[in-house]
């Protein structure tokens, strides 16, 4: 059984159709992309898994469990966090402060566990803990992104555009650190415009325009696609 499905699910924003039948799968331990255009329903897919849109017919299962009618923060409840397009920190709060809102949700006695993760992982941001959010340099306030959804303990992480407006070597940097995640146990489902990167990092990969998915295959196949090529691949 898949960890994720999405079936047959349509989202409107308004009276725009903005996910035509959406169907997809993300197994347990999986990284899988999205790919597609702006505009093609990338991030519209990531709300409504994380139900900040509710989709108007369809389903989404999670773990055995429908999940389509629950409100964001019982979805993260469920173990499902979220990294969003353009990070949207807390930009006047330090680190340790938007670490903490991560874990809002949490009761147990684990979080020494997981600040000590997070900072294992994010070496940076331990030597910032007290610095405000909002004066971190671009690729910093991106690691803080993930590691404020990683302090909820995600069984499945959604990553929005983590490469957007940082230069190549942080690129690889953020995405080395999101191959350690995955195989730390976590499940990941990315939303990359990088198609390059996203396909090399991923097992597979789902290719959505104009709110359907196109095409869906191993990473491999999807690179070798011609047609895959020409539209994100740049040759």
């Amino acid at each position: 059984m898949a960890l994720l499905e999405l079936r047959d699910v349509h989202a409107f924003y308004g009276n725009i159709h903005a996910l035509k039948g959406v169907s997809l799968t993300v197994d347990r331990d999986e990284i899988v992309t999205l790919i597609g255009s702006n505009g093609a329903g990338k991030s519209t897919t990531l709300k409504t898994i994380s139900g900040l849109l509710r989709p108007r017919t369809g389903e989404i299962w999670f773990d055995g469990d429908r999940i389509d009618g629950l409100r964001p923060d019982e979805v993260v409840a469920r173990k499902i966090t979220q990294a969003p397009e353009g990070r949207r920190i807390f930009p006047r709060m330090s680190v340790t402060e938007n670490l903490e809102m991560g874990a809002f949700q949490r009761r147990d006695k684990g979080l020494a566990d997981d600040y000590e993760r997070v900072f294992t992982l994010f070496p940076r941001l331990s030597e910032r803990r007290g610095q405000a959010g909002g004066t971190l340099s671009g690729g910093e306030q991106q690691m803080l992104a993930i590691a404020r959804a990683l302090m909820a303990r995600p069984a499945l992480l959604l990553l929005d555009e983590p490469s957007m407006g940082l230069a190549p070597i942080l690129v690889e940097q953020i995405f080395d650190i999101v191959k350690d995640i995955n195989t730390q146990g976590t499940t990941v489902l990315l939303v990359e415009q990088n198609a390059l990167m996203a396909l090399g990092l991923a097992s597979r990969g789902y290719i959505l325009q104009t709110g359907e998915i196109v095409l869906a295959d191993v990473s491999e196949r999807l690179a070798d696609n011609p047609d895959v090529k020409k539209a994100y691949l740049g040759g």
